[in-house]
């Protein structure tokens, strides 16, 4: 019986065990099950932003092509929110062209972001973000999970409209996330948690374009200005100080809505409205766009305006989206009011940010119709607003004759600012009319008084243009004004008689003038031949930037009367040539050339024309063969002008090869005014015969 009761007792006791082992291995096999769920990795576009997507972390899939310049990058190594992910990726190497799938972490907003190239991908400048991120390889953390599917900041993602399911957007409760999206009406105006849930009104009617309605004036730049289709005020975004680097942005506003120094609050990264958009619940809709083809014949233009014309528009990241569409809606409107045609204006449009590029040439659109369909796909390429650089770019390939440059046609560049470049654009100003260029600048919300300290070159805009009499620039008080100058500039660029600035001949040289006086010219004669310096130097447009005059006086020994930058306006050098005392002496010619190259022409400014004008009445005590021949091979254009008993063979030697177009003489000094027509007419003849690309 005891046996039995054993054996019993054994038999329960082993099912028992092997209950128990059974039951632990399913629990393992639930556990395992559990812990191990599939992931699937998120496909986003090469267009997405990481400023659009919610998860602080994430592992996303980025498809091939991202190298392309159009998805634009922001920063080295720690990017801005509002660059490209997977641009940034192939940026970073952490990613090539073909794609793949990469590891990404937001962090803080960094004060700056510097531009570089690497991997095929030029990342661009910026000066201050809210919110960075870092990209590395596919190797998530062990025991990390990663989200199957990402949150947008709004409905409208890329990835919604490329199929992908997105979640509704919650705002979390920690810190470090992006900015939650705000309304376009009450999000400018109210701190960010409270934006957050507000929805977008619906308009009573159609809403018209801005050239038709254009928005109310604000009466300074800090003013409140109505929305166009709400009478709800917002307090204008206007550029602040802060938009060039190195300055600190003072904004009253939420720090959750930081933004580029000086760009136009994103709205969670939304877009802003454009002209001709239905409004609705769900978002922004673009009106579809007729097809339907104009039956009347493509004019050929107007040729009372046979002008080839360039605009150089801003797309510095200070610009902000909202300006950059009221600039391309005013290049819209000029294109409409010029008669573009092959017989008339013809116009390309070239952007500059921290690099400038063409974004179309003058013979890529030959009418109005197809310029402004042009016009309206241009986006926006960001970083500084380097537009001296954008202007040296101009004048060394946009008008050339394989980008459509006629020749005869008079070349204009307009120069849009939005309130002040981060480089100089003197030197590269003056070259570019140097080479044929007409030069106009259009400011817009220049720098008010408390922010011309940060001003790179103070009086650019001056500086820039040939003549500072208010024709070649403009100044606009806010981009809300610009529509106003459209009417006023196309006359101004079709004004042919005063396009003065083409007259390069005039306004582009360093003219030294060496002037005998020596014992044989006598006082009155020594008159007459500053009288005759002063009828050649009124025929240049002289100022600090154009034609600069100088003078030297010899005998035996010789004087600096005034140099290149001691006078800077037409009156205050004919008053220097009217004061000029005469010395009496000897005649050392040579001496005196070697004396104007040092003293003189040492400090003429890189690249700018020399032309020396030497006046004489006699044959020199010294020789002149190896001064001349220095004069010659340092680039300085001589002419010689011989009086009286000058030596014609002494003035071949100084002048210029070929020495008829570069030697006068006259037989008595009352005639040598006769002399300066032909004079001003051989040295125009030579600057224009020269290449002007």
């Amino acid at each position: 019986m005891g046996i039995v009761v054993f054996t019993m007792k054994a038999s329960v006791i082993e099912m028992f065990l092997v209950l128990l082992v059974t039951g632990i291995h399913s629990d393992k096999e639930m556990t395992r099950k559990i812990k191990r769920p599939k992931f699937t990795v998120p496909q986003i576009n090469c267009d997405v932003k990481a400023g659009k997507i919610i998860n602080p972390e994430f592992i996303v899939k980025c498809p091939a092509g991202c190298q392309d310049p159009k998805y634009h990058v922001y920063g080295t190594g720690v990017y801005a929110s509002y660059s490209s992910v997977c641009g940034a990726a192939v940026h970073s190497g952490v990613l090539s062209n073909s794609g793949g799938k990469i590891l990404v972490r937001k962090v803080a907003g960094q004060s700056g972001y510097k531009g570089s190239f690497s991997n095929g991908v030029q990342s661009l400048s910026l000066p201050r973000w809210r919110e960075s991120f870092v990209v590395s390889e596919n190797k998530p953390p062990k025991g990390v999970i990663y989200p199957s599917t990402l949150t947008y900041s709004s409905s409208k993602s890329p990835a919604a409209r490329a199929g992908e399911t997105t979640k509704a957007y919650h705002r979390p409760s920690t810190s470090g996330t992006t900015t939650p999206p705000a309304t376009l009406m009450q999000g400018l105006a109210m701190p960010a948690a409270e934006a957050t849930h507000t929805t977008l009104p619906k308009p009573s009617a159609f809403v018209a374009s801005a050239t038709s309605s254009p928005r109310p004036q604000p009466a300074d730049h800090g003013s409140q200005e109505t929305d166009l289709w709400s009478t709800t005020p917002y307090t204008s975004s206007r550029k602040s100080p802060s938009a060039k680097p190195g300055l600190q942005r003072q904004d009253s506003s939420s720090a959750a809505f930081q933004e580029p120094m000086g760009a136009d609050v994103s709205l969670g990264e939304m877009d802003f409205w454009k002209p001709g958009s239905v409004l609705l619940d769900a978002g922004f809709v673009p009106k579809e766009e007729l097809s339907t083809q104009s039956l009347e014949p493509v004019s050929q233009g107007d040729p009372n305006c046979k002008v080839d014309l360039s605009f150089v528009i801003d797309g510095s990241s200070s610009i902000g989206k909202r300006r950059f569409r009221i600039q391309k809606q005013f290049l819209a409107d000029i294109a409409q009011a010029l008669d573009v045609g092959p017989a008339g204006p013809l116009m390309g449009v070239v952007q500059y940010g921290d690099n400038p590029a063409t974004q179309f040439n003058l013979k890529t659109h030959m009418n109005s119709r197809d310029l402004k369909t042009a016009i309206e796909k241009i986006s926006q390429r960001g970083g500084l607003s380097n537009v001296g650089r954008a202007i040296s770019f101009v004048t060394k390939t946009f008008f050339s004759k394989a980008n459509g440059n006629r020749g005869g046609a008079p070349n204009v560049a307009v120069v849009l600012v939005d309130g002040w470049p981060t480089d100089k654009v003197e030197e590269a100003s003056r070259l570019a009319r140097e080479s044929g260029i007409n030069i106009f600048f259009i400011t817009v919300e220049a720098a008010v008084e408390n922010e011309k300290r940060h001003v790179v070159e103070p009086n650019f805009a001056n500086k820039a243009v040939c003549r500072t009499n208010s024709f070649y620039s403009i100044n606009v008080q806010n981009w809300f004004s610009l529509h106003k100058t459209v009417q006023p500039l196309v006359k101004r660029v079709c004004d042919m008689d005063r396009l003065a600035c083409s007259k390069t001949c005039l306004n582009s040289a360093d003219i030294g003038f060496v002037i005998d006086g020596s014992s044989s010219v006598g006082t009155s004669n020594f008159r007459t031949v500053l009288q005759f310096v002063a009828n050649l130097s009124k025929e240049f447009e002289i100022s600090e930037t154009d034609t600069r005059i100088g003078a030297v006086q010899y005998t035996y020994e010789q004087r600096l009367e005034f140099g290149f930058d001691k006078y800077s306006t037409k009156p205050d050098i004919l008053n220097a040539i009217k004061r000029v005392g005469y010395w009496s002496g000897g005649t050392s010619t040579g001496a005196a050339i070697h004396y104007a190259l040092e003293q003189l022409f040492k400090k003429s400014k890189p690249n700018k024309r020399k032309l020396m004008i030497l006046i004489t009445d006699g044959r020199s005590y010294d020789d002149v063969r190896i001064p001349a021949m220095a004069a010659h091979q340092k680039g300085v254009i001589t002419y010689a002008i011989g009086v009286a008993w000058a030596a014609q063979d002494e003035l071949e030697v100084i002048a210029t090869h070929p020495a008829r177009d570069h030697s006068f003489f006259v037989d008595e000094f009352d005639n040598l005014y006769k002399s300066v027509p032909r004079i001003i007419r051989n040295i125009c003849a030579e600057f224009n015969a020269q290449p002007r690309n």
